[in-house]
């Protein structure tokens, strides 16, 4: 569901700082979905590029979709995407994740949450449930929640996990294993973890451009 790339140097190449919405390009995302992305990219700005210029080109897409996509229900395991792809560390492929994501990282509840439940309940039911297999969904949603008795007994079992999000960061360290990590007093996230993984990344990204380029001389704009 993502790519994340080196920036390139060429005043021709996209933009230093660029989250690319396929499905928009294509014509299949509606207005939310794509405001659900850019806000994504304000969250990787603020968070970890304050102090220097944002070098990096992403790309999001939904494969082998093939009708329009809609709403922000996706833009929590979007932006859970770019952070496991930005720290090199892979994300559990036995949660499925549905949540709003806000600019400050906050997970907002979504719609047809006990649907979306029961679905993916419903999948791994019949492949078999091993006791690892959950969802993710906004803390915000907990009192919507009406679920069938099924997937009740089978949480109560230690069957089938839900687990309720307030912050990406809560998301990012259930999918991965690892802590995602504070900023402490110095300013610093703690070392070896997710977000401390991230910002060096996209420093070395600025760093590698700043190479490429040179810095920019007084009152000279960033292409793009």
């Amino acid at each position: 569901m993502r790519e994340i790339h080196v920036p390139c140097s060429s005043p021709k190449c996209h933009p230093p700082s660029l989250v690319v919405d396929i499905e928009r390009e294509a014509k299949l995302g509606g207005p939310i979905h794509s405001k659900a992305v850019l806000i994504l990219s304000g969250f990787l700005a603020a968070r970890y590029a304050a102090d220097v210029p944002l070098s990096l080109w992403a790309s999001l897409v939904f494969e082998q979709s093939y009708g329009r996509i809609e709403g922000d229900s996706a833009s929590l395991a979007e932006l859970c995407a770019l952070m496991s792809a930005l720290a090199e560390v892979p994300i559990s492929q036995s949660f499925a994740v549905t949540g709003s994501v806000n600019q400050l990282g906050d997970v907002q509840p979504v719609g047809g949450i006990n649907e979306k439940i029961e679905g993916f309940f419903r999948i791994c039911a019949e492949r078999g449930l091993t006791g690892r297999q959950g969802v993710l969904i906004p803390r915000g949603n907990l009192s919507s929640l009406m679920l069938r008795d099924d997937v009740v007994r089978a949480v109560a079992a230690g069957q089938f996990q839900i687990h309720a999000i307030s912050h990406v960061d809560e998301a990012i360290a259930q999918l991965t294993g690892l802590p995602a990590g504070r900023r402490s007093t110095n300013g610093e996230f703690e070392s070896g973890s997710i977000n401390a993984n991230i910002e060096v990344r996209l420093l070395d990204f600025a760093d590698a451009r700043v190479v490429q380029t040179g810095p920019l001389a007084d009152g000279e704009p960033p292409d793009g």
